[in-house]
């Protein structure tokens, strides 16, 4: 028979350890090895391409220079990695850093053409009268205080405002055509828009200057370049206006008939009002490749170093037309009112790109500020209509 011990005998119950202080997790970001590591790459890289750009292989050029460090750097961080990690964390890492470079080249060359743009055409960009006054007396040996590219800037704002006027709507429309309506002409209206969207823009010129110019007589003027410009635009907003509006849940089209909503009802009211933010994009995306275009306004508006603000009547340069004129004449002046422009081109596109973000950012459903303002004075009114108002007072009474 086995003794049991006594309550007073037994062994107590050894206490809880405290509880250990949690750690932060961090599951981003590069700690002190990944950096020592990135750099003793990018050195050890740099020294053995030099060996052999300089020393051993008769090569030379600093582009293949460049290529052969990125080649050699990506090795060379895979080998240090390998010593240090497992398999898999190398190849994320490494992953990670053909992303990052990536996106800092890609960066890079877009800071160095608006660097070499800027660079190029301050000298004439400084100067007040290069967007006050047009090239209609200035010579090509006039100084670069006279003259300016005014009338380019009219054109282009006003061509690319008619273009879009045409464009958007027909867009819009074909694109809730083919996602809301369907049909037996839904295929073939996609295939026509997906051809269009690789449409040279030298075809699109030539397209109008054969119907509109030649076969109607009409001049070449700005109303003709906006057609040359809403052909290329309108296949750009009606694919991304129809990628946008397939992404608007099914859950809310259902609702809306459930509530009795027709179809035209459910789209004006329900579908374009969610897909709001994507079609500003899709607009924009069309503006911003209507508004560079040359071909099709070479062949349909002309030149003109006069200011002309009708666009429905004689000649009318635009920004690419006047950047083309310029840049290749022999005279410095003209190539920096040149890349003056292009660097106005940008400006402009850049205003375009703020705008769409400015007014297509907000959330479907969100109230503007004014009615926002407007439904919290009415808000302010009901309480104190309510407040001075007996009980058992229907509203409007006490008044």
């Amino acid at each position: 028979m086995s003794a049991t011990a006594p309550p007073s005998m037994a062994k107590p119950a050894p206490a809880a350890a405290p509880d250990a202080p949690e750690r932060r997790l961090k599951l981003s970001g590069a700690s002190r090895a990944d950096l020592w590591s990135l750099a003793a790459s990018a050195a050890g890289s740099l020294a053995l391409d030099w060996l052999l750009y300089e020393r051993l292989l008769p090569f030379s050029g600093a582009q293949g220079f460049l290529l052969c460090w990125y080649a050699l750097f990506l090795g060379t961080y895979f080998a240090v990695g390998r010593l240090q990690w497992d398999p898999l964390n190398v190849r994320e890492r490494m992953v990670t850093l053909v992303a990052w470079s990536s996106g800092l080249l890609v960066v890079g060359l877009i800071l160095d053409q608006i660097g070499y743009v800027l660079v190029r055409g301050l000298d004439a960009a400084q100067h007040v009268n290069f967007f006050t006054e047009s090239m209609e007396h200035t010579a090509a040996l006039s100084p670069i205080t006279s003259g300016g590219a005014l009338n380019a800037i009219v054109g282009s704002l006003e061509q690319l405002g008619l273009a879009t006027l045409f464009a958007v709507p027909l867009g819009i429309a074909a694109a809730v055509f083919m996602s809301e309506v369907g049909g037996r002409l839904a295929r073939p209206v996609r295939t026509l828009v997906e051809a269009m969207t690789a449409l040279p823009s030298i075809v699109a010129g030539l397209f109008v200057l054969g119907v509109v110019i030649l076969t109607f007589g009409a001049e070449k003027s700005g109303l003709a370049a906006s057609l040359a410009l809403t052909v290329m635009m309108m296949p750009i907003v009606t694919r991304a206006a129809e990628v946008v509006i397939r992404l608007v849940p099914g859950t809310l089209r259902e609702a809306s008939y459930a509530l009795g909503g027709s179809q035209w009802r459910t789209v004006w009211n329900v579908v374009l009002p969610t897909a709001r933010p994507g079609l500003m994009t899709a607009v924009v995306l069309g503006m911003a490749r209507g508004v560079g275009e040359t071909s099709p306004v070479l062949l349909t508006s002309g030149f003109t170093a006069g200011m002309n603000a009708n666009p429905l009547e004689g000649r009318q340069v635009s920004l690419p037309l006047y950047i083309w004129n310029y840049v290749k004449q022999p005279y410095p002046d003209m190539v920096a009112r040149a890349f003056a422009a292009a660097l106005a081109l940008m400006v402009i596109v850049l205003i375009l790109f703020v705008a769409a973000r400015v007014l297509g950012g907000r959330p479907a459903g969100r109230m503007t500020l004014r009615r926002q303002a407007r439904a919290d004075r009415a808000d302010r009114a009901d309480r104190a209509d309510r407040a001075v108002r007996p009980s058992g007072v229907p509203a409007g009474a006490a008044r």
